[in-house]
């Protein structure tokens, strides 16, 4: 494995929090324009709220004790969009967040107490506002920037009528980078080597299919990864990745995949089509069984590499989809099983901000919503859970790093088992409305007598004539079992 293939371990070990800076946390240590939405009102889909890195900063407790030590932003610099997709300056961060001066603080914070910072990457388009193409704007064919971008005709339908230069998704705020010229490259190149200078720990790349030639990728992954090998570098990419993840462009991607799977098997019977058809452009979100599930997991490791595999970036949902409590109707149960399965498979668990405390949001901008910090608001025992799974997951290296087998997938019930050196954890769950007695045949893999302790408290479990057997498991009910040795006599 040379330096480029090799995948940061830090990633493999992380539990992330994605945040979108404008809607998390708001400081008042610094003074923002005053026409600024009231955080309690309903988002729209251009006001701003005044989340800040200041606010994210004096939050960095609460997301520790949740058990998050990665966090991943969405864009941070100077733009004129709440989402900061349209980029203004890739130099700067934005002033309403509270400028570069904010960031470094944070960035600096954050690594003192072990934590990663991840940034969002938008590299296939810019904006009007950024410098080269406002200086076409204002100078037409004479500008000597003409050819960062692809330009059709003048005068440029920048602001009404239909644009007469590529943009994004033909949007004319996003003018998309003519990535063939070289200066242009090394403009971008520079960024992104610039900000893992400055201690980044990655990126999240935004659109990468948009950019036609893969030599692109491969160029930055070098740029990126010489400064820093460990710098992780994942993808926006929503369908299967084999071609992205052979060592050569990304790390790993957003694991789209495993949320649809999540979606089809634990919300199979509370799928809200309005909210789930079209789910990050995949043609369809299939309605799993246990056995359905188990396939799909498994081939979801299987078709990529095992070090890209345990850097997937594992999310339930994101800004640019209806959070998953939505889409399976507000049935927290769902939720929280799919989460204990999110807790405990490969690859890198990512919370979109506010589902541990039962968020809910269909599509842009409802999804977006600010956090509410009024704990009354809160679903305390969601967020309990969650925490319970996070820390679990962080106290047992099994559960990160180890190989993932399924053992028994039949109706609503799914278990599988974790193997790392001399580490074992069964996983059961049971995502159906009726109880299950749980007796998995385990007879070539464990001996009888061995005994496990459920990690969630509940009663332990032994191997009798070939089976695991515990007490019944309830409705919505999972288990994490870890191999402790024989039966005491």
């Amino acid at each position: 494995m040379s330096d480029l293939t090799h995948t940061p371990d830090w990633v493999k070990n992380a539990i992330f929090y994605h945040i979108f800076p404008d809607r998390f946390a708001k400081s008042d240590a610094f003074e923002k324009p005053t026409l600024i939405e009231p955080w309690d009102t309903p988002p729209t889909r251009f006001g701003f709220k005044g989340g800040d890195l200041v606010g994210i900063y004096e939050k960095l407790d609460y997301l520790q004790d949740l058990g998050v030590n990665a966090i991943l932003f969405n864009p941070i610099f100077r733009s004129a969009a709440n989402h900061r997709y349209h980029t203004h300056d890739y130099y700067q961060v934005d002033p309403i967040l509270g400028g570069n001066e904010a960031f470094f603080n944070l960035l600096d914070e954050a690594h003192r107490r072990g934590m990663r910072i991840v940034l969002d990457g938008v590299f296939n388009h810019a904006s009007r506002g950024f410098f080269q193409f406002n200086h076409i704007l204002e100078n037409g064919d004479k500008s000597p920037y003409l050819n960062w971008f692809h330009i059709y005709g003048f005068p440029m339908n920048a602001y009404q009528g239909k644009p007469n230069y590529s943009c994004w998704w033909n949007l004319p705020a996003l003018p998309q980078f003519n990535t063939d010229n070289p200066q242009v490259r090394k403009y971008l190149f520079d960024v992104a080597r610039y900000w893992i200078m400055q201690n980044i720990d990655g990126w999240r790349l935004d659109v990468p299919f948009e950019i036609k030639d893969e030599s692109f990728w491969r160029q930055f992954r070098e740029a990126t990864k010489e400064p820093n090998r460990d710098a992780y570098l994942v993808g926006e990419i929503p369908s299967e990745a084999q071609d992205w993840l052979q060592g050569d462009m990304f790390d790993g991607v957003m694991n789209y995949q495993f949320s649809a799977a999540c979606v089809g098997f634990f919300g199979r019977d509370y799928r809200d089509e309005a909210m789930v058809s079209g789910m990050m452009g995949l043609p369809e979100v299939p309605n799993l069984d246990a056995q359905g599930f188990a396939r799909r997991t498994r081939e979801l490791l299987d078709i990529y590499p095992r070090q890209n595999a345990l850097a997937q970036l594992n999310l339930m949902d994101s800004h640019d989809m209806p959070r998953f409590l939505s889409m399976v109707s507000g049935n927290k149960d769902v939720f929280r099983l799919a989460t204990l399965f999110q807790m405990t498979y490969p690859g890198a668990p990512c919370i979109y901000y506010g589902n541990e405390i039962g968020m809910m949001g269909g599509r842009d901008p409802e999804n977006r919503a600010p956090f509410p910090w009024d704990e009354s608001q809160w679903d305390h025992d969601l967020r309990n859970a969650i925490k319970t799974y996070a820390h679990i997951r962080l106290k047992n290296p099994v559960l990160r790093t180890g190989e993932y087998e399924p053992i028994f997938a039949e109706g609503r019930q799914f278990a599988f088992v974790r193997r790392l050196e001399n580490e074992r954890v069964v996983v059961a769950l049971n995502a159906g409305n009726e109880s299950w007695d749980l007796n998995l045949p385990v007879n070539d893999k464990f001996n009888d007598g061995q005994y496990f302790v459920d990690l969630l408290g509940g009663e332990n479990a032994v191997v009798e004539e070939g089976h695991l057997r515990k007490r019944r498991l309830g409705a919505w009910q999972g288990v994490i079992l870890r191999l402790e040795g024989s039966a005491p006599g």
